[in-house]
C-alpha cells in the first residue's frame, strides 16, 4: 500500500512538468499524457464555419472600441503632426539612409505620379487634367512645418485626397524626411558636401 502512494504521489509532481515541458520538443520525444496539450486542441480557422453562433460564421467583428495589440496611438504628436494646433517643426524620426530609401520608395508610388519623383508638380497625373500641384521647391513649401507635410499626407488638402488609409504613419514621417531631401538637392551649395568629396565636384 505504501509503494502505492509513493506511486502516486511521484505522478502527480510528475505530470504538471511533463505537459509544462512538451512545447518546443519534436513529437515523438513528447511525453505521452491524458490531458490534451493545448497547443493542438481545436481551433477555428480563418474562413472557417461554427455552430456556436446564429450566422454561422467563426470569424467575428471586433468589439466597437477595440484597438489591436501594437496599434494604440498613445503619441499624438507621431500619429497627427502636431501638438495642440501647433505642428512639429522637425521629423521626429531619426535622419537614416534606410529611412530616406524608404521614404523614396514610398514616394515613387504614391506622390511621384502628380508631384513628379523631382517634387516639381508636374507629374503624369497632370496631363489627365488634374490642377497641377505647388512645387516642392517653392518658398511656401520649403518654410512649411514637418508636421504640416505630415498632416497633409495623411488628410489630404484642397485636391489632393487622403493618404492615411494607404501609408501608415512610419512611411508618412520617411516620405517627409525624403522630400526634405529632394528639397535641398535644389538647394545645395559646395559647403554641403563631405570635404573629402568636394574636389571631386570641382
Amino acid at each position: 500500500m505504501r509503494v502505492l502512494r509513493t506511486l502516486a504521489a511521484l505522478t502527480l509532481i510528475a505530470l504538471p512538468a511533463a505537459l509544462g515541458c512538451s512545447r518546443g520538443q519534436p513529437r515523438e520525444h513528447r511525453p505521452i499524457v491524458i490531458i490534451p496539450d493545448m497547443e493542438f486542441q481545436p481551433k477555428y480557422k480563418a474562413q472557417s464555419a461554427s455552430p456556436l453562433f446564429a450566422d454561422g460564421r467563426a470569424m467575428r467583428t471586433p468589439p466597437a472600441g477595440t484597438v489591436a495589440r501594437g496599434t494604440l496611438k498613445e503619441d499624438p504628436a507621431y500619429f497627427q503632426g502636431k501638438v495642440g494646433e501647433t505642428y512639429l517643426a522637425h521629423n521626429p524620426r531619426p535622419m537614416t539612409m534606410d529611412l530616406l530609401k524608404r521614404g523614396q520608395n514610398r514616394f515613387n508610388i504614391y506622390c511621384s505620379p502628380c508631384h513628379d519623383r523631382t517634387g516639381s508638380g508636374k507629374g503624369i497625373m497632370i496631363g489627365y487634367g488634374l490642377v497641377p500641384p505647388p512645387s516642392f521647391h517653392d518658398q511656401k513649401v520649403l518654410d512649411f512645418a514637418d508636421g504640416y507635410i505630415f498632416n497633409v499626407i495623411t488628410n489630404g488638402v484642397r485636391t489632393m485626397p487622403s493618404y492615411g488609409a494607404q501609408v501608415p504613419p512610419d512611411d508618412r514621417w520617411a516620405i517627409v524626411a525624403y522630400l526634405r531631401t529632394l528639397e535641398r538637392s535644389q538647394r545645395a551649395s559646395l559647403a554641403d558636401v563631405p570635404s573629402d568629396h568636394q574636389q571631386d565636384l570641382k
